[in-house]
Order: C-alpha cells, then sequence, then structure tokens
C-alpha cells in the first residue's frame, strides 16, 4: 500500500482533507515545514501518527490563523494553534513557539506520507525534539515519545549524538 493511501486509512480522511488543507496553505502563499515526528519519519523508517506538525513563518501567523475556515475546530494552547478537520482523524498542530520559527528558512523538499513537502532540516528536527523531551510541562507520554524520535535520528545519523545533551543520551533505550 502505497504510503499516503495508509496514511489516509489511518487518519480516516476519506475526501482528502490532507491535500486539501495543504492546497490553502500553499495557495495563500504560506511559508511553512512540516517538524515532529512526521519530519522525522521524511529522514528516518517512518512510525504511524496522527499527528501533523507544522511551523509557518514567524510574520505570517496572523495570515494563518485568519486563512483558516470557520469549518476547522481550532483550539489555541501557549505553544501550539491546533487544528481538526470534520470528516478526518488528522490532528493539525502549528507550533507557535518562536524557537521554532527560524526552521522555515532551513526546510527542504522531502517525501513525507508519500507528497513532497517542505520539511525542517534534520538538525532542526533534532534539536526541537531535544527542547520538547527537556519540557517538563509536555506530557510524559510525548516525552518519551520524543525520545524515541531522537533515538530514531541518532540510529540513522550517530555523528548527531554530539548534539544531544548526555543526560538524554543517558536516558535512551
Amino acid at each position: 500500500m502505497q504510503a499516503l493511501a495508509f496514511w489516509k486509512t489511518v487518519t480516516m480522511d476519506i475526501d482528502n482533507a490532507l491535500e486539501r488543507f495543504l492546497a490553502l496553505l500553499d495557495g495563500a502563499g504560506l511559508r511553512y515545514c512540516i517538524i515532529g515526528g512526521q519530519g522525522v519519519n521524511a529522514y528516518v523508517e517512518p512510525l504511524v501518527s496522527l499527528d501533523l506538525d507544522l511551523v509557518v513563518a514567524a510574520d505570517q501567523l496572523d495570515q494563518l490563523e485568519a486563512l483558516l475556515p470557520s469549518t476547522l475546530t481550532i483550539r489555541r494552547f501557549a505553544h501550539s494553534l491546533n487544528v481538526a478537520i470534520p470528516g478526518s482523524d488528522l490532528r493539525i498542530q502549528f507550533q507557535t513557539d518562536p524557537r521554532y520559527f527560524t526552521f522555515v528558512a532551513r526546510a527542504t523538499r522531502r517525501e513525507v506520507l508519500g507528497l513532497t513537502l517542505p520539511v525542517a532540516s534534520l538538525g532542526d528536527l533534532l534539536r526541537g525534539k531535544i527542547w520538547a523531551a527537556q519540557d517538563p510541562e509536555r506530557r510524559r507520554s510525548k516525552r518519551q515519545k520524543d525520545l524515541a524520535d531522537i533515538a530514531r535520528i541518532l540510529e540513522a545519523y550517530p555523528a548527531l549524538c554530539t548534539e544531544v545533551p548526555d543526560e538524554l543520551l543517558r536516558r535512551l533505550v
């Protein structure tokens, strides 16, 4: 089964919500990139997730919020804007923590979910996963997944071990 068809089955995306959402961003000329686990999937053996984490260029965050149609469910949190699309289990999360805004400028187009999309650089993805794994306000289960993503990156790119703090390296299985 193709990656996109598989992901659509998992997220129950029967009416191309993912493609329509990405077309909305592209049509508005927003500069964005994929981060999080799906971004990691672009560099290493992929894992399945219902989440699609993105970051938009800092100067376009207000434009993003104005662009989102009222048919979407939008929830604002301290460092994210979460979007749910009716008819899909896909969970879209825009990171609004300013540390992530520079990722967009270094993104390159890579294959994710069977689509060619702008993806944060490997170094930026690792940095974001380190920040997330060290965030005491994140749920423990989320921090464990962040550690697993760091481990996936380091298995494929062992030279990056020097970028990971010792306290996190000790926690990797």
